[in-house]
């Protein structure tokens, strides 16, 4: 007679954790994201910008590892708010480029109390939460290439 295996607790369940632990990094920064008037997404968005600006959506949807249509109203609500601009390519008038503008490219500087406070509530030193980050860029990496 076979036994039917007992599932693993969800504490046991790495994909439980890293849920979790998301979760718990976003209720943290939503009062400072708040306070500059941006979401969690758009934060991204304009991150991606802050490592090369000049962008498609295409692009920034590719970096972010999203569908351009869920980048596009993100960009229009980054847009109306003055921190970017977009435009068609003149070359390929299909892609819309996105630029940061001033106030884009100093939200930058604003941003750094999200890693202060991360840092801060994690307890870890920077070289803990560098290493257990490309670990976790390896998990990703790994599961997504063997899908």
């Amino acid at each position: 007679m076979m036994t039917k295996p007992q599932p693993v607790p969800l504490d046991g369940q790495l994909c439980f954790a890293l849920y979790g632990a998301t979760i718990a990094i976003n209720r943290a920064y939503k009062p400072m994201l708040d306070d500059l008037g941006l979401t969690y997404p758009q934060y991204l968005v304009l991150s991606a910008l802050w490592e090369e600006d000049g962008q498609t959506i295409g692009a920034v949807a590719e970096r972010l590892a999203l569908e351009p249509s869920t980048i596009t109203p993100l960009v229009k609500r980054l847009e109306l708010a003055g921190f970017l601009t977009r435009h068609r390519n003149p070359h390929d008038e299909r892609q819309v480029q996105v630029r940061l503008t001033k106030k884009g490219a100093e939200m930058q500087v604003e941003t750094t109390c999200l890693t202060d406070t991360l840092l801060r509530r994690s307890g870890m030193t920077v070289e803990q939460l560098v290493a257990l980050n490309r670990q976790v860029q390896a998990l990703r990496d790994a599961v997504a290439g063997a899908a």
